[in-house]
């Protein structure tokens, strides 16, 4: 093989590194706010207000070494019309993954669109739905990608379900 095959082939090894290096960080990432939110349920329980989880959430996030932004305003424009406070994003986590907060009794369908429109308009590519209303987290934990293959990391593929019709916007569920 020439220097110059030699090289494309190393520079796209090196590419298809840099793209599994940076969903490891995604999973871990992920896995890092999963725990921490399974101990957070397991020892305050269910039925407190959803800004209680958050502020003990981002806490234990940022003593585990991860940068977090509480209700981060998210600005978008749509067709010309500028929003500088179109909505509020509950936890930002090392600028990667959104974190939408629920301390309902059920989530409904409408909460895991509303946190891919979320990703979407904030070009993120995972974010995390995590129901503190719910008997146990795992009823109430909902991973959601935008633009990203689902995980390949098997424990954050607890009760999968792919929905082929979003293409490029799956859904892995936690339920």
């Amino acid at each position: 093989m020439n220097n110059a095959k030699l090289n494309a082939a190393e520079e796209e090894s090196s590419r298809g590194d840099a793209v599994a290096r940076r969903v490891r960080d995604l999973d871990q990432i992920t896995g890092a706010i999963i725990d921490a939110s399974i101990t957070l349920h397991k020892t305050l329980g269910p039925g407190l207000l959803e800004s209680v989880y958050e502020a003990v959430l981002a806490r234990d996030l940022e003593r585990n070494g991860l940068r977090v932004e509480k209700q981060k305003v998210l600005r978008f424009e749509y067709d010309g019309m500028v929003f500088d406070e179109g909505l509020r994003l509950d936890l930002v986590v090392d600028d990667r993954v959104i974190v939408e907060l629920k301390s309902v009794e059920t989530i409904n369908p409408v909460h895991k669109k509303q946190l891919l429109t979320y990703l979407r308009l904030a070009n993120k590519p995972v974010g995390l739905l995590i129901n503190f209303g719910a008997a146990t987290l795992k009823e109430g934990l909902h991973r959601i990608v935008n633009n990203l293959s689902p995980s390949a990391s098997p424990r954050l593929r607890v009760n999968q379900s792919s929905q082929s019709s979003q293409q490029n916007h799956d859904v892995d569920e936690h339920e």
